[in-house]
């Protein structure tokens, strides 16, 4: 019987499901690394890592450009909706070649989480000025049509026409709805920030200077009011916000008008 979710994906021997997953790693990445087809590197160690146990609803892919790599090329978690379609709970591409900052732990080691629970505030003030955005620790490869696009195959060998995905910040919505996601729950959310952020509103009013994250001026590009509300400036943690795409389709969903990265 041909599998449609992660639960059945995971149910079948070791090889078959490692193929299935393979899928949706975008070719680009391969190429421009030089990865080859079996994803081990000139010693025979394997550059790909996935925790798919059978029985669970849930796939972890870890793909390294090298073995000894500090972080990821590409790191993916996905699982299961209770209707066995697909969700993703984190996408992360890195640029290893970039310079690394340490938004991801604290000076003793202990993790951020992403800067939910702890913040490296130094570390983030140099990611910030390099021009990265919450939650990187290194820049990206720009390669997310890529990634759309191999996601897009690998739900649709499912027996799927949508997926949905949990954008961690506001930054990560507003570029997946320019490449054709609409929100699940979360749109009057990211309406009522846009709106905030226009003069005279009250998120507009808070970028007062009163941290390197809230200088007068950062309501005007989408990495900028991302930094603001990873630092608090909306009273209140971003979340709740899930969204999803239909393969194929565009929904034409726009919470910031024009606005720059």
């Amino acid at each position: 019987m041909k599998p449609h979710s992660i639960a059945t994906i995971n149910d079948l021997p070791k090889d078959e499901k490692a193929a299935i997953y393979r899928k949706f790693i975008p070719q680009v990445l391969l190429e421009n690394f030089s990865i080859a087809e079996t994803y081990l590197d000139s010693q025979g160690r394997s550059l790909l890592r996935l925790e798919c146990d059978a029985g669970t609803s849930n796939v972890i892919l870890d793909l390294r450009h090298e073995e000894n790599s500090p972080d990821p090329l590409l790191y993916a978690h996905l699982t299961d909706t209770m209707y066995d379609q697909i969700h993703v709970l984190l996408y992360v591409v890195n640029d290893p070649r970039s310079p690394r900052f340490e938004v991801d732990r604290m000076p003793d080691g202990t993790p951020t989480q992403f800067g939910l629970f702890k913040r490296n505030i130094p570390a983030e003030i140099e990611a910030f000025k390099a021009g990265l955005a919450p939650g990187q620790v290194r820049r990206g490869l720009r390669i997310l049509r890529y990634s759309i696009a191999s996601f897009e195959e690998f739900v649709n060998s499912l027996g799927h026409d949508l997926f949905f995905v949990e954008p961690l910040a506001y930054h990560n919505a507003i570029v997946f709805e320019r490449y054709g996601f609409n929100y699940q729950q979360g749109r009057r959310f990211m309406e009522q920030i846009h709106l905030g952020f226009q003069p005279g509103g009250h998120l507009f009013e808070r970028l007062d200077g009163s941290s390197p994250f809230r200088e007068p001026g950062m309501c005007d590009s989408i990495r900028c009011r991302s930094w603001a509300i990873h630092d608090g400036v909306l009273g209140m943690p971003y979340h709740d916000v899930t969204m999803y795409k239909r393969v194929g389709e565009h929904a034409g969903i726009d919470t910031y008008p024009d606005g720059d990265w």
